[in-house]
């Protein structure tokens, strides 16, 4: 067993019913003024009752649904939901508890966050990206049309409940979603978690919560040595550059499937570990074991040569550019990346065709 609480930075996330017991200390200490509840329509109706039925509490409570998936992560579902706090009485004293994935606590946290200047929220994580992903570091935000997280604020919640029974209210593939930034842990930080990930497969579902654990351990030791993404914190952007214009890409182009960010982030692991051997002398068998693992778990996707110069171009928007130079996460081994790699456009062009063969 793993414990039942990990210190973040000013709070704590709590994992299974130490989570809910949490809940209802935070609310019979705070004694807030109403209690929203925002989800999106699936875990309304998947999670929602099972946080009713262990809220005990005789204040007021509302809950405000929006629509699930990315395309509804933009300014005017925070308009919406902003709106609906106003008509529905809420003041700085109210309490919001996002109940979702990525999409919920991220625009929840950030609906909080600048609403009247700043409401408490807690975040309950349903889905497997959003435990091992959005629970640790405060990061709140929507998207700017396709460009991902552009708008946000670093803001943390009151806690975090992680309660890994809401995992089997998931699709298998949103579940291979939340593994690529598991991958990604073990990637940047420990070789023996990413032996661990590799062999998932010998592994039951009773090593899923340690897994979890393990994995939001890794981000909080990094989010809490830098907080504010002036170094360290920037590793946790692997295979994301690239990942993140995928993901752009996929989402404004009516000719192409969306990808869930999971999906499109594992692509991007395989080119950064591709430039990796290329510009810091990665190990090119653990490169190949690297896109063999991630092979397994995620459907190779096509680009032409048109896609990926579009993609490329995508890649000026991500949040860690400077002076218009694309910045790169890069790998000289696993667990040790290097920060603010300038790669040659070529080289990215030589990266697809690798992933691509």
């Amino acid at each position: 067993m793993y414990p039942d609480s990990i210190q973040a930075q000013h709070y704590q996330v709590y994992f299974n019913d130490e989570g809910f017991d949490f809940l209802n200390r935070f609310v019979a200490e705070q004694r807030p003024s109403k209690i929203f509840l925002l989800a999106d329509k699936h875990t309304n109706e998947c999670c929602t009752p099972i946080v009713l039925s262990v809220l005990a509490t005789d204040i007021p409570l509302e809950i405000i649904e929006i629509e699930a998936g990315e395309p509804h992560k933009h300014i005017d579902t925070c308009t919406q939901v902003w709106y609906a706090l106003s008509e529905l009485g809420a003041d700085r004293k109210s309490l919001l508890i996002n109940i979702g994935g990525g999409v919920v606590t991220d625009l929840g946290g950030f609906v909080a966050s600048t609403y009247m200047r700043g409401i408490p929220f807690i975040n309950i994580p349903t889905s497997l990206l959003a435990m091992v992903d959005a629970s640790v570091g405060g990061k709140t935000g929507v998207d700017l049309g396709a460009l991902k997280n552009l708008v946000g604020v670093i803001n943390n919640p009151q806690g975090v409940v992680i309660y890994p029974d809401f995992l089997a209210t998931l699709p298998t593939e949103e579940l291979r979603s939340g593994m690529a930034e598991m991958f990604k842990h073990g990637l940047i930080s420990d070789e023996a978690y990413w032996h661990k990930m590799c062999n998932l497969s010998e592994l039951t579902e009773a090593h899923l919560g340690s897994l979890i654990y393990e994995s939001v351990v890794i981000k909080n030791e990094v989010v809490t040595q830098d907080p504010t993404e002036k170094g360290l914190r920037k590793t946790l952007n692997y295979g994301h550059t690239l990942g993140h214009a995928i993901e752009s890409y996929c989402l404004q182009n009516p000719n192409r499937e969306r990808l869930l960010h999971g999906e499109a982030i594992a692509i991007g692991m395989v080119l950064a570990t591709y430039l990796s051997v290329k510009e810091l002398g990665f190990s090119m068998d653990k490169c190949d074991q690297v896109k063999a693992v991630l092979g397994e778990y995620f459907k190779k996707q096509d680009f032409t040569y048109e896609e990926i110069t579009d993609i490329c171009q995508l890649m000026r928007f991500d949040k860690k550019n400077v002076g218009g130079n694309v910045h790169f996460v890069l790998l000289e081994a696993i667990g040790n990346p290097k920060i603010d790699c300038i790669v040659p456009y070529e080289e990215i062009y030589k990266a697809f065709e690798y992933y691509l063969n």
